[in-house]
């Protein structure tokens, strides 16, 4: 793998962020907060105690999710209501899909997969909408999820360059699918599975290990890059596979690895599924993520409005950075290695992300 220089800081990249920075505080923040309240609303009204209480901790544990999902909204030249309203909607589904399948996994992969058809059919309105909950423990959800669902459907048809990006959405969503896979219980058979997986996905690919690919293709980024794109009229092909290319893998690699990299203790004290726990050892655990990071910025740095895009993919870093957990004496000296392969728009962006945690109380999530 090839080791690009970080990114630095250009007057491009400053007004990028100036412009993003002003379209999310004038028009964003408001947004999200009223499609949160919405939602967060639909989900305290579920029958199901127990989807109830996961509806409600995918909105509310993790809210950076939902507003880094919204941040793609600076990606088009114009505001757009409707996609800032598909964002938010998409994000908050898959984060109740992730928790419902992780409560439900003692039962088998099949509900797993059963539950994230969600992810594809709320991006083809020419599909049955599954019975998602057919082999889940708990069903009463009073239609919550096939109101995400819809809403989806109904916001990315109005997208005016949703056609053309169709058909690589509907792959990447497939390929999320495998976050099913993720909540396996048992080790060895979750990662003969992933392993499976992996091959029967991706041909060979000497810079990448079969749980990098898994673990890239289990992100949503790539969705919602690609969901941003269409907000613009006569989006041509070429830029569409360009920006999947440099979110899948590269993008969401990053921010599987990292998000793993932030949940490292909890996950071993738990006995969960790691992706960064693949790695050999932490020294070279810690070489792949530089490694990864540098890639997924010179990816988005390259593509056309790349500012805009290295914008949200900093973003993302130094969320994951400001966790609680990557702030730990134990954790300091490799946190501060990723930040410094992060580029300098990263570490302008890490005090703003720490404030925001506070205020929103999101320190561990």
């Amino acid at each position: 793998m090839r080791k690009p220089d970080p990114p630095s800081l250009d007057l491009r990249q400053a007004w990028a962020l100036f412009a993003a920075g002003a379209r999310e505080l004038l028009w964003g923040l408001r947004g999200v907060s009223r499609e949160v309240r919405h939602w967060r609303m639909r989900a305290a009204g579920i029958p199901d105690a127990v989807l109830r209480r996961d509806a409600l901790a995918a909105i509310d544990r993790k809210r950076g999710n939902i507003y880094g999902a919204a941040l793609f909204w600076t990606l088009p030249t114009r505001r757009s209501p409707d996609l800032l309203r598909l964002l938010v909607a998409y994000e908050i589904m898959a984060d109740f899909l992730d928790c419902a399948s992780e409560r439900g996994a003692y039962v088998g992969i099949d509900n797993g997969l059963q539950l994230h058809r969600a992810l594809v059919e709320a991006l083809q309105p020419s599909l049955d909408v599954s019975d998602y909950y057919r082999w889940h423990p708990w069903k009463d959800d009073g239609g919550y999820l096939r109101a995400l669902v819809q809403t989806c459907r109904e916001t990315s048809g109005r997208m005016p360059s949703y056609e053309s990006a169709r058909p690589l959405l509907l792959r990447a969503a497939h390929y999320a699918q495998v976050l099913a896979l993720n909540h396996e219980p048992d080790s060895h058979a979750r990662d003969l599975a992933l392993k499976g997986w992996a091959e029967a996905h991706f041909a060979r690919d000497g810079d990448l290990a079969w749980f990098e690919l898994a673990a890239g293709a289990s992100a949503w980024l790539t969705i919602l890059a690609l969901l941003a794109l269409t907000a613009e009229p006569g989006l041509e092909e070429g830029r569409i596979a360009n920006t999947y290319d440099a979110y899948l893998p590269w993008v969401s690699l990053a921010g599987t690895m990292l998000d793993s990299y932030g949940d490292i203790v909890e996950d071993a004290a738990n006995a969960d599924h790691s992706y960064i726990g693949h790695y050999q050892s932490a020294e070279i655990a810690t070489r792949r993520v530089v490694e990864i990071v540098r890639r997924s910025l010179a990816e988005v740095a390259a593509l056309p409005g790349g500012e805009r895009h290295l914008v949200i993919a900093s973003c993302m870093i130094a969320m994951y950075l400001t966790k609680d957990s990557a702030r730990t004496p134990t954790m300091h000296g490799t946190t501060r290695c990723i930040l410094r392969s992060s580029g300098s728009l990263t570490r302008l962006l890490m005090p703003v992300l720490r404030a925001w945690r506070a205020l929103y109380g999101q320190g561990s999530a």
